[in-house]
């Protein structure tokens, strides 16, 4: 192994030990700086010299299949590893700048196993969820920030559900974060072959489903796809880019989604953040560096909209007088808080 295979791999361990989500390697004019997100903070890791920072872009670039000649234009790969025994996927993203290519690096362990309880600071949510899940038609919308754990609560929901019923479950993902072995089928958008979210739905219909799970709605055409498959006898789950579950609603109709279709299909909608949980060894909020052994340092807070709640939000979103009552995100960060699972201050959670 040579010197940059060397130095890569070692970026990598050193950013799963300290549970980093990204590596991000940054150009400067005289040096390179690389950084990983941990907790949602960006924390310089080194500065290194412009040509070892160029070769170490061109080796992962290389490990992705992407073309290491271009560095004109924008470029996104995947690929999945070993590191230290754990199975890892990698998405990386590059950027032409002004002074070299810059690099991000998204990481994504491939632990699904988590039993779905096990991912909630109140697992009284994830059993509404779970619940929920198991209807036969329908449209379950999970939101959140990126790096919030949507796509790892909608794997273990998949698990879940394929732990519990005999079905035909589809994914339709861009690109597939974590692979699934057995018991479903994963399907990666591939435009240059023709499968966009909306092709890759219709012809996921034509294949018998019971349940879809769509990575992200991310535009008008694939807002209706979605719909429509709900709306057709299957149970949809999917994400969306939006603040909090009500504003959720707003989004769909302002991607052409009529309101009357969302009375019919929508179920459930969540809203999920990450929260960083009380550390024993810091007597408050973690410190980045801190490498106690904690089985689990963070936990997701879901606020859940569905039932007569999600029905008074509806008629809201129609211009009507809606009289709803559910616990936000900020009512169970408080509780939280006040039950001594999170430090006060609750670093890292965006509202």
């Amino acid at each position: 192994m040579g010197f940059i295979e060397e130095r890569g791999e070692a970026l990598l361990k050193e950013a799963l030990l300290l549970h980093a989500s990204d590596i991000h390697a940054m150009p400067h004019q005289h040096d390179a700086i690389i950084q990983f997100r941990i907790q949602h903070r960006l924390v310089l890791k080194e500065k290194i010299p412009i040509p070892i920072f160029e070769k170490l872009v061109s080796h992962f670039k290389f490990l992705a299949g992407m073309d290491i000649g271009e560095k004109r234009r924008p470029q996104n790969g995947s690929i999945q590893i070993m590191v230290d025994e754990r199975t890892i996927s990698l998405r990386l993203s590059t950027l032409p700048t002004l002074q070299q290519e810059s690099l991000v690096i998204r990481i994504l362990p491939q632990n699904i196993d988590s039993h779905l309880t096990e991912l909630s600071l109140f697992p009284h949510a994830t059993k509404i969820l779970f619940s929920l899940a198991l209807r036969t038609t329908g449209l379950i919308i999970l939101t959140g920030p990126t790096g919030s754990g949507k796509t790892t609560t909608l794997y273990s929901l998949i698990h879940a559900v394929q732990q519990t019923l005999d079905c035909n479950i589809i994914t339709l993902e861009d690109p597939i974060e974590k692979r699934i072995d057995t018991g479903c089928l994963q399907v990666q958008v591939n435009e240059k072959a023709g499968i966009t979210y909306a092709t890759g739905l219709k012809a996921i219909l034509r294949h018998d489903p019971d349940i879809i799970m769509v990575g992200e709605i991310r535009d008008e055409e694939t807002a209706k796809a979605a719909v429509r498959a709900s709306l057709t006898g299957h149970l949809v789950l999917t994400t969306l880019h939006t603040k909090n579950t009500k504003s959720a609603i707003n989004r769909l109709v302002d991607l052409g989604v009529s309101i009357q279709d969302i009375e019919q299909t929508l179920i459930c909608v969540t809203s999920q953040r990450l929260v960083n949980l009380k550390c024993p060894y810091c007597n408050g909020p973690c410190s980045i560096h801190c490498l106690k052994q904690r089985k689990v340092n963070r936990l997701c807070v879901y606020e859940i909209l569905h039932g007569e709640n999600l029905k008074e939000v509806i008629k809201e979103a129609k211009g009507e007088t809606g009289n709803y009552h559910y616990k936000t995100l900020n009512d169970l960060i408080k509780k939280g808080m006040a039950l001594g699972y999170l430090p006060f201050d609750c670093h890292g959670v965006k509202l």
